[in-house]
């Protein structure tokens, strides 16, 4: 009776370029050695997909299918090589006595083997363990050769969102910024190390923009080094774990990367919300109701052509203050607080010592910092020499060492950020007070949130509007400082005569007073 056999080619890309086993000359010797014994073909079963395990392979899953739905339509299963038909000496034994079980006999037409004579099983055991010992050597060769890239700073995966794959003239790969994702990664990291917004929210941010990440997968990316420039090794039998220097631009610097994980691990604490008001109401949030104590709000009215903008307390109370007047009252008010020429030029002097001595503060921090470096690497070295004379074990030696490479890691990145030179700040100052001198036109000509910083600068404490004029506890001490400076020195000059007359220094009389301690129980009207 002539047998029937079904072929079994399979092939995966390196083999197929590497030791030519494409499978036309597959499909011919099979065929060959089919017409010389008298067998009959079923059908060509073709497998471009290199996998160790039978379960992932979709046409040899077919077609065991197949042998289940038709019993005893085959007699052989028919193949070049047994690297062919399995890499994986276990699970090629359970694949050969599954087959048998079916009437189906597995045979290699280079490696013949008759599995009735128990010999053969030995040489069987041998065609199989071969194969499977060179996938083994040739994962192991790729993965020494990974950790080999990432320890010299390459990274050897694909890019992380805000990066993308290239590779040099010579065929190198490395990674490179990728825009839009990169700006995107920027601004989440500077976000989430302001301490203000969850990390979800920052992510949901992120989503809007146009990159779309897991909870998981954005929790990972923030904690992942590579966006500062380094790169994590895993730790192999022989080696520790480290964090390298990467070759590839980082994102971020490595200071505000250990910030964002500072605020991940709670040990930096949020900051408030920013109240955000309309552009019609630049002083909502700092005026307080002359009725109830309690801060105002501010809302837009609709008349019979447009809308009308005020400031107003909570429902229930009376207090109501037409925005536009109180902007305006505002803006006049900041006119009261000018700087001459010759003033400026001394607060400038004032500003540039200290500026100076700031400087000297930033080389003694400097050297604080080489100093704690020094430190940290004699106390490793210490650890190092009580490990050889076996004081200590190796726990423990690793214990210290750890602990102090990762001081060691954040000393240097502080030490990085630190310039190593200062510039000059005339240009700067110069800039400054040419604004400063005219406070009053730069806040005109500010957008809503300029004009809510130059408000909240100059009075940290709220105010109160009363009898068309406002009125505060006290000023910010700079402000208060140089404005009263100045008008000092002009009423110095103006009244040099008289001998009784004393430097008050204290808050300029302008529209904006210090507020008045009342009676709790007395109300005051709009």
């Amino acid at each position: 009776m002539k047998l029937v056999a079904d072929l079994y080619i399979r092939v995966s890309t390196d083999e197929q370029a590497e030791k030519g086993y494409s499978q036309r000359d597959q499909e011919a010797s099979l065929k060959s050695y089919c017409a010389k014994n008298a067998i009959a073909i079923r059908k060509v079963i073709f497998e471009d997909y290199s996998a160790k395990t039978f379960e992932k392979r979709p046409v040899w899953s077919l077609l065991l299918s197949d042998y289940k739905r038709k019993s005893g339509v085959v007699d052989q299963v028919l193949f070049v090589k047994w690297d062919r038909f399995s890499r994986n000496a276990a699970d090629a034994y359970a694949m050969i006595a599954h087959l048998r079980k079916c009437g189906i006999e597995p045979q290699a037409i280079e490696q013949p083997l008759d599995l009735s004579i128990p010999e053969n099983k030995m040489m069987l055991a041998f065609y199989l363990a071969a194969p499977e010992v060179e996938n083994d050597r040739r994962a192991l060769n790729v993965k020494h050769g990974m950790r080999r890239a990432r320890i010299e700073g390459r990274w050897m995966a694909t890019a992380p969102i805000g990066y993308k794959n290239k590779s040099d003239e010579n065929g190198r790969k490395y990674i490179a910024p990728r825009e839009p994702q990169a700006s995107c990664m920027k601004w989440a990291f500077e976000t989430l190390a302001t301490g203000t917004y969850p990390i979800d929210q920052v992510r949901k941010e992120m989503n809007s923009r146009g990159i779309r990440c897991s909870r998981s997968n954005f929790w990972y990316m923030v904690r992942n080094p590579v966006y500062c420039g380094k790169i994590f090794v895993p730790e192999s039998k022989t080696e520790e774990a480290c964090i390298v220097q990467g070759q590839h631009e980082p994102l971020v610097s490595e200071t505000l990367f250990n910030e964002v994980q500072d605020v991940l691990h709670g040990r930096k604490k949020r900051q408030s919300v920013k109240i955000v008001s309309h552009e019609k109401l630049p002083l909502r949030g700092f005026l307080i109701c002359t009725e109830c104590g309690n801060l105002l709000t501010g809302s837009a009215s609709k008349g019979r052509h447009q809308y009308y903008y005020y400031y107003h307390c909570q429902p229930g109370c009376k207090c109501r203050i037409k925005a536009g007047d109180a902007n305006d009252i505002f803006a006049n008010e900041l006119a009261q607080f000018t700087l001459t020429q010759e003033i400026a030029g001394l607060v400038k002097m004032v500003i540039a010592k200290l500026y100076d001595g700031q400087v000297d503060r930033v080389k003694d921090r400097r050297k604080e910092i080489l100093q704690e470096l020094t430190i940290l690497q004699t106390r490793l070295g210490k650890a190092r020499e009580l490990l050889l004379n076996g004081d200590i074990d190796s726990v423990d030696y690793k214990t210290i060492k750890s602990e102090c490479e990762q001081k060691i890691q954040v000393l240097e990145a502080k030490f990085a950020e630190i310039p190593a030179k200062t510039e000059s700040i005339e240009s700067l100052l110069d800039k400054a007070f040419d604004r400063v001198c005219n406070i009053e036109t730069l806040y005109v000509k500010a957008t809503l949130e300029e004009k809510r910083k130059i408000i909240g600068s100059m009075y940290p404490e709220k105010l109160v509007f009363r009898e068309n004029s406002y009125r505060t506890s006290r000023l910010n001490e700079a402000v208060k400082l140089i404005y009263t400076l100045g008008k000092d020195l002009s009423e110095t000059k103006n009244r040099k005569g008289d001998k009784k007359f004393r430097l008050s220094g204290g808050v300029p009389r302008t529209g904006i007073e210090p507020a008045l301690p009342c009676d709790k129980n007395q109300k005051i009207g709009v």
